[in-house]
């Protein structure tokens, strides 16, 4: 395969079986675009991919970290970036396969890095809004980056403070600085194929989901992640907060797994929204479709 293939999409939609069997039929890896993914202790609530899947094929960026630990999207876009280039040049066969959307954009499109933080500017930023309004940031930020203050609205008080601040401390402008980023798109031949479902059943997909994660034993794995002491990031992981509500006796089981669904539903369509405005997708519609199918069809160019 020449091209470097993405497989994104809404959780449920059946990326990780897809990518999996793709990879498995070229003598492929696969570069997880899941920011949950990272972590090692929970296997459940993230739908981590199965012991033989990752025996069989090599999955980057699965079990790397665990939730006691930050990690953010810098990180992953350095070290993705430079695997997914190496593999490429070896011949071997890339399958970047996830649903995090941001990872996918700063993988294809890059990532900014801009001037490091200074609290001190930050707090002179955010005192000055509280005293004079956040209207009175967003004229300043007119004045020297124009097309920011276009892009950012008057009330988005932490875009308004970055930008200001990039521009204090290296008289550029964050607009200009942002065009100067570079991801592979362009650079590397590229192929994005996005799994679509009908709503009604893909939210019927994420509650059985919901369903098997309890079966398999859910509640015992967030019991033992509430001892650790989590990271930011890892402490959003859907079913911590609502499972936990259960182990203390806040609510009853069926009450935790119905808003886990909930929760998950409403994760999936912000994904969509995401996914939708890159116009780089082709979508398939997987209803009909078996993974072999659908395998068959994006390794022949034709999804």
């Amino acid at each position: 395969m020449e091209k470097i293939v993405f497989v994104v999409g809404p959780t449920a939609t059946g990326k990780t079986e897809l990518a999996f069997d793709i990879a498995r039929k070229i003598g492929g890896e696969i570069v997880s675009a899941d920011s949950m993914l990272v972590y090692k202790e929970p296997c459940i609530i993230t739908s981590k991919p199965p012991c033989f899947m990752l025996k069989k094929v090599k999955h980057h960026f699965v079990n790397i970290v665990s939730v006691k630990d930050e990690y953010d999207v810098s990180q992953y876009h350095k070290k993705a970036s430079a695997i997914i280039k190496s593999l490429f040049e070896r011949k071997v066969p890339v399958i970047v396969c996830g649903g995090t959307g941001l990872y996918m954009k700063i993988l294809l499109d890059g990532i900014f890095k801009g001037a490091s933080k200074d609290e001190s500017l930050r707090e002179g930023f955010i005192k000055e809004a509280e005293i004079k309004g956040k209207d009175a940031l967003h004229k300043r930020l007119m004045e020297v980056d124009p097309e920011s203050a276009e892009k950012i609205k008057p009330n988005d008080l932490k875009r308004i403070v970055r930008a200001l601040e990039v521009y204090l401390l290296t008289g550029v402008p964050i607009s200009e600085l942002q065009k100067t980023k570079e991801g592979i798109w362009g650079n590397y031949p590229v192929e994005i194929f996005g799994l679509r479902l009908e709503r009604a059943f893909l939210y019927e997909k994420i509650n059985k989901r919901v369903d098997e994660m309890v079966e398999l034993g859910a509640v015992e794995e967030v019991r033992k992640l509430i001892s650790l002491p989590l990271s930011l990031t890892a402490g959003k992981i859907i079913g911590i907060n609502e499972l936990k509500r259960v182990i203390n006796e806040d609510c009853s089981l069926e009450e935790a797994k119905s808003l886990m669904s909930k929760n998950t539903r409403n994760f999936a369509k912000r994904q969509v929204t995401w996914f939708k405005k890159d116009k780089r997708i082709n979508w398939i519609n997987i209803e009909t479709r078996s993974t072999e199918e659908i395998a068959e069809k994006i390794l022949k160019g034709n999804g």
